[in-house]
């Protein structure tokens, strides 16, 4: 059976309660990956794994630990880049389905972006989650969830 791994420090609040209610409804396992400790309800469908406060700790264990068609929830694209590379799928925390179609193209983009920020022609970083995206992402989940399940997985 695969898992769901959520690249838990940043990942919305509201996006965590999206995963733990479709947890329970489809008996789908879900591991958090953080660097501080989180408060998740009480399920034998749901884990957490605390790393170390060091860079890329979380990233590191999820890459190491994901399988082939499981599926990771971030909003890191060098993250998404390692995973998808094993054979693992991402949703980001606004809805985009990130795969080895299309990583290539966002790793681009966030390259292209990381130089417009150092060179001082972006600043701040992206615009909260929105009701739209919270939309997106439960949409999104849904369709993965349903696809994969009929193709055998989940």
């Amino acid at each position: 059976m695969n898992q769901i791994w959520i690249d838990a420090d940043a990942c919305p609040k509201t996006v965590k309660d999206i995963l733990f209610k479709m947890s329970k409804r489809l008996n789908i396992q879900i591991i958090l990956v953080a660097n501080q400790p989180l408060r998740v309800p009480e399920s034998s469908n749901i884990d957490t794994i605390l790393v170390s406060s060091g860079l890329d700790e979380a990233d590191n264990l999820i890459t190491e630990k994901c399988e082939s068609h499981d599926l990771v929830i971030t909003d890191d694209i060098p993250l998404a880049a390692r995973v998808i590379e094993k054979g693992a799928f991402v949703i980001t925390p606004r809805g985009k389905l990130l795969s080895d179609k299309n990583i290539g193209e966002q790793l681009s983009l966030r390259n292209f972006m990381d130089e417009l920020r150092s060179g001082g022609l972006v600043t701040g970083g992206p615009a909260p989650l929105s009701v739209k995206d919270k939309g997106a992402f439960a949409n999104q989940l849904d369709r993965f969830i349903t696809q994969k399940k009929k193709d055998g997985y989940f």
